[in-house]
């Protein structure tokens, strides 16, 4: 627990220096949304165990939603996020009321179709911007007292939002709801005998991911300036699966370094080596299911636990 503890504080004061110490204020926005995205998905999967293959679709839907309320409509800014972060959960109450009736493939295929369909909207809708996507997405301020303008101002509330969904996660995870989920995990057939309405609860896990997923892209398109159709495209769902895997499904922590890590390979190395990035990405993801079955965080988790627990059986 004090580890943890020393862990988290070193992690605070170094995101909270991070723009001091020479690193690109803008690309470390990108990075905590999409640490946030896959947080979100992490909720879905390492905590629910559902493996929704379309999960860009909220991501992106938002992104779309609050670009478009911004500059088209001249919303403000934090009206526009909260109505992008509405319409991801709307879309996810709707695709999650028929995906979470299947299990397994059926549900993965579903959540698959469903994003497609969302895909190919964003491609004709008129308001979209179609291929050419939204551009020129002003930041705009918080109530008019705030502005965003700033990239280290717009920096801080990015980083403030993303340690309130973290917590907010872990708070989640940790109550009675979270207890359901995990037991719901671990053996559903076992959850439905005690009495729990697993659907209810699964469905709620799903609006729930699906709204966070819609927060991290409308801080994207804000903090980028532009939305486009890779937002909601499958590539997108398929590396939040990545970054989550990664880093370690089912830990907290696991996600966010898995973001940062697939990130950070995309941003740095594709000026030197190009679309082989996708490739070192890919053999990274091999070397890490083959000896760090449990993601990165995982693997240091399960064996430092292992550790204590033979140190306490040569105590006894």
């Amino acid at each position: 627990m004090r580890a943890g503890m020393v862990a988290y504080a070193v992690l605070g004061i170094l995101a909270l220096a991070a723009p001091h110490l020479g690193l690109y204020p803008v690309f470390l926005m990108k990075l905590l949304c999409f640490a946030m995205f896959a947080c979100a998905y992490n909720l879905l999967l390492g905590y629910t165990k559902m493996l929704s293959f379309g999960h860009a679709a909220y991501f992106g839907s938002s992104a779309y939603i609050t670009g478009w309320l911004v500059t088209v409509r001249g919303w403000g800014t934090v009206e526009a996020i909260l109505a992008g972060v509405a319409v991801s959960m709307a879309l996810g109450l709707v695709i999650g009321a028929i995906a979470v009736r299947r299990k397994g493939i059926y549900f993965a295929m579903i959540t698959l179709a469903l994003a497609q369909l969302v895909y190919f909207i964003c491609l004709q809708a008129e308001f979209t911007g179609g291929e050419n996507g939204l551009q020129g997405i002003p930041r705009g301020s918080i109530f008019g007292v705030v502005g965003l303008g700033g990239d280290d101002t717009m920096y801080y509330v990015v980083l403030a939002i993303f340690a309130a969904v973290y917590l907010f996660i872990r708070r989640i995870v940790h109550s009675p709801f979270g207890h359901v989920l995990q037991a719901i995990r671990e053996n559903e057939p076992r959850a439905i005998s005690l009495g729990y309405k697993v659907n209810r609860y699964k469905l709620l896990a799903f609006v729930l991911s699906a709204g966070i997923a819609g927060l991290a892209g409308s801080l994207k398109a804000l903090t980028l300036g532009f939305v486009t159709l890779s937002d909601v495209s499958q590539g997108t769902s398929g590396e939040v699966i990545l970054m989550t895997l990664l880093g370690g499904s089912g830990t907290f922590l696991g996600p966010v370094v898995g973001a940062s890590l697939v990130l950070t390979l995309e941003e740095y190395l594709s000026d030197h080596v190009g679309a082989w990035v996708s490739v070192i990405i890919g053999v990274i993801f091999v070397v890490c299911v083959m000896i760090f079955r449990r993601g990165f965080v995982g693997e240091i988790q399960w064996r430092f636990a292992n550790g204590r627990a033979a140190d306490r059986r040569n105590d006894g």
